[in-house]
């Protein structure tokens, strides 16, 4: 891919960290989110936290994961750091892709579930996972924010083989 032109790498860098903080700052919400339905002392209680978890995993993360992985990998192959040839991004573009995936088709349907059941007035039997997968996620992103401003490990093979050839 040819690079990008300044203004619109730089713009897309900002729609990038801006996406990837919201992301961030959801799960950190969602997290909060958990252990009030997981805590609360009655099933209203609890139903209205997993119902606005269900909010937020319906309306923003899906397209809040997808805009960062959009934009990251467009970022990535518009830039000089490409998508295979520094570790930092290709551990970045991976962890980012099973958190999505993660995201669409184990923690939504994780929340559906809670709601149902405080709905009909069960104990949630997802309730320790919906403390669990938000903690873990925000752990990655708080990972993927720290690879991103250290940029370790180095050049991949490939991105060796590049620069081998380059000179």
């Amino acid at each position: 891919m040819r690079q990008l032109k300044r203004p619109v790498r730089r713009a897309l860098l900002v729609v990038h960290v801006v996406v990837s903080a919201a992301w961030l700052g959801l799960s950190l919400g969602l997290l909060a989110l958990g252990i009030t339905g997981a805590t609360a002392g009655s099933t209203e209680a609890a139903g209205a936290a997993y119902r606005s978890m269900n909010v937020i995993g319906d309306w923003l993360l899906i397209p809040v994961s997808l805009l960062a992985l959009v934009s990251g990998v467009v970022l990535s192959l518009g830039t000089p750091w490409g998508l295979a040839r520094h570790r930092w991004v290709y551990v970045k573009f991976w962890l980012t892709l099973v958190t999505t995936g993660a995201t669409a088709f184990a923690l939504r349907p994780s929340i559906n579930d809670a709601v149902a059941d405080a709905a009909a007035g069960r104990e949630v039997e997802a309730a320790g996972s919906l403390v669990a997968a938000p903690t873990v996620s925000l752990s990655v992103y708080v990972f993927l924010t720290a690879i991103s401003v250290i940029k370790p490990w180095g050049l991949t093979a490939r991105g060796r083989r590049l620069r081998m050839a380059r000179r």
